[in-house]
């Protein structure tokens, strides 16, 4: 699946029009279609073993497929999609002990799911040459997703504070504090890539 310019406003509208009149299969196959490739390239950089990211893709997905029905716009869809990404990826790594596999409940947007990743995972395999992405990796997961929203997607700061809070309600003053705080840890997380990159350009 090649990725597309997506109009996130015109995308919101058509998806609650789909909700509205009870489309839940064609509004999770829409998207996953849509949305599907650079959550799980987000989750791949975070989760490089693919046994892990398959996991946790999986789990998204089932999340997706269970919460979709109850999705008020209130937000917008990509913003509460990666929510659940992260709240996904947060299970996965608490429960790497006990290790399950996860299986959605719908057979057809199971396959779409595994296409999904298959297609995704290859080009990511291609890209991992990439200097900069492999020291990236290194950093904790909370930071890599911040940087990723924040410079490749391109997510505001209260999209932002949605996304990692996936469990909390935020009012307008909590989103303004958790804002600020996102800001100046951006800030630092910036700070110490800069400085794996110079120490990785002094030892070459």
């Amino acid at each position: 699946m090649t990725p597309h310019k997506i109009d996130h406003a015109v995308f919101d509208r058509e998806l609650l029009a789909r909700l509205r009149q009870s489309q839940v299969r064609e509004a999770a196959t829409d998207a996953l279609k849509a949305y599907g490739p650079e959550i799980y390239a987000l989750l791949a950089s975070i989760h490089r073993a693919e046994d892990d990211a398959a996991d946790v893709f999986s789990l998204f997905c089932e999340q997706l497929w269970k919460g979709l029905p109850g999705f008020a716009g209130r937000s917008s869809f990509r913003t509460w999609a990666y929510a659940i990404a992260w709240h996904a990826s947060s299970r996965i790594r608490q429960q790497q002990a006990t290790r399950r596999e996860v299986i959605i409940s719908d057979s057809q947007f199971s396959s779409l799911a595994a296409a999904v990743r298959t297609s995704t995972g290859s080009h990511l395999r291609n890209e991992r040459r990439n200097r900069l992405r492999e020291l990236r990796e290194t950093l904790p997961p909370e930071d890599q997703i911040l940087l990723v929203l924040r410079v490749e997607r391109e997510l505001d700061w209260k999209d932002l504070s949605r996304v990692m809070n996936p469990e909390v309600e935020l009012d307008d003053d909590m989103l303004t504090r958790e804002s600020a705080r996102l800001r100046k840890r951006f800030q630092s997380v910036k700070e110490r890539l800069r400085a794996l990159i110079a120490a990785d350009a002094a030892e070459t």
